[in-house]
């Protein structure tokens, strides 16, 4: 690259070559698209999705932990505020 500074028709050449091969050159074909979908489809067929049962129970577990974290959490926060009050009177 040189230091020397491009002359502004230079410069409008430039970017009107790159905005063509930008333009020239589509970036996905409607074949590669239909291709994909296709791959996916097949791929979410292969997924080993949860029973009704175990979903539950899943969803139960996170439940009873936020319920646990959430009293904790708001344990400390009452103890530690009743002791920073404590020892600001």
């Amino acid at each position: 690259m040189t230091n020397e500074k491009s002359t502004l028709p230079e410069r409008e050449k430039r970017k009107s070559e790159a905005k063509e091969a930008v333009v020239a050159e589509p970036r996905f074909s409607w074949a590669q698209i239909r291709e994909f979908t296709n791959e996916v489809k097949a791929e979410f067929f292969k997924v080993a999705w949860p029973d009704k049962k175990h979903t539950a129970r899943s969803a139960m577990l996170v439940v009873i932990l936020i319920t646990i974290m959430s009293l904790y959490l708001g344990g400390v926060d009452l103890l530690v505020g009743k002791l920073i009050s404590y020892i600001l009177k």
